[in-house]
């Protein structure tokens, strides 16, 4: 016999926000958090309290271009109407893209089977104002095609303690990274709106990787010590030394946030 479910439906909305001014997916004491301005709004409809749960948890500071999250309600707007109803209520630093109807068992984080995200490092003498919180600036010259072949290393199932922050919830530090590069990327399109240099698009290096699950501060680390690489402190092979070590005083910094993107959430 099944189990009965509870009353209503699961949503399931893909949401974007720009992180500069928030303390992150997850509510806080303190601050703006998605987690907290999506219940807010989701109460006035449901007209009382529900919880969303996330796919990742994003630190504060950090963006999403295609977070995922699960929601049940009992309402029965349909997912235009909802999307354009939070949108209203929600701060222009976040918005709903879509809303779906998803199976009675659907959860955002543990139905999840992959998470892509995007590391931009703007590798420039000077930084664009326009883009000063949604890049990280490094002004020294970076090999990009070392950091590359280090990128690569970090591909397939590995132990990755070296590059976890204390204070993560999850157990187990083993992970399995499907797709991991540095590539030179295009500047937004905005930013012919906005009059910014697109010549200056070579000097944008975007760190793509993609996993089954991620641990705290996982990409920035790796973002960081792959800079390192760039920079000629460290070789790309240190790298596979580096996992195989499992100490974190090892690798190189954490990142700065703004330069984190989440881009998308994969379901089967």
């Amino acid at each position: 016999m099944g189990v009965d479910q509870p009353p209503g439906r699961i949503l399931k909305l893909t949401v974007c926000y720009d992180g500069t001014d928030l303390v992150g997916w997850q509510r806080q004491a303190v601050g703006d958090s998605v987690q907290a301005l999506l219940e807010a709004a989701l109460a006035r409809f449901e007209g009382a309290p529900v919880v969303v749960h996330g796919a990742g948890r994003t630190d504060a500071g950090v963006h999403a271009l295609g977070q995922v999250a699960s929601v049940r309600v009992t309402f029965d707007h349909d997912g235009e109407t909802l999307a354009r109803g939070l949108n209203a209520q929600l701060p222009p630093v976040v918005r709903v893209l879509r809303v779906d109807d998803a199976a009675p068992e659907f959860h955002a984080r543990f139905d999840a089977r992959s998470k892509r995200y995007r590391y931009l490092i703007r590798n420039a003498a000077l930084v664009n104002p326009f883009e000063r919180m949604f890049v990280w600036h490094v002004p020294q010259p970076l090999d990009h095609r070392a950091m590359h072949a280090a990128a690569k290393l970090l591909e397939g199932t590995h132990d990755f303690a070296a590059f976890h922050s204390v204070g993560s919830d999850t157990s187990g530090s083993i992970r399995t990274i499907r797709a991991s590069d540095v590539r030179r990327t295009q500047p937004a399109a905005a930013a012919n709106v906005l009059h910014v240099d697109v010549s200056a698009a070579s000097d944008l290096l975007a760190y793509e990787v993609r996993g089954d699950g991620f641990l705290r501060h996982m990409v920035r680390t790796i973002a960081g010590t792959l800079v390192e690489v760039g920079r000629g402190w460290r070789e790309p092979e240190s790298m596979v030394e580096l996992l195989q070590s499992g100490r974190r005083e090892k690798a190189g910094p954490t990142a700065p946030p703004q330069g984190l993107f989440l881009v998308g959430v994969d379901y089967d």
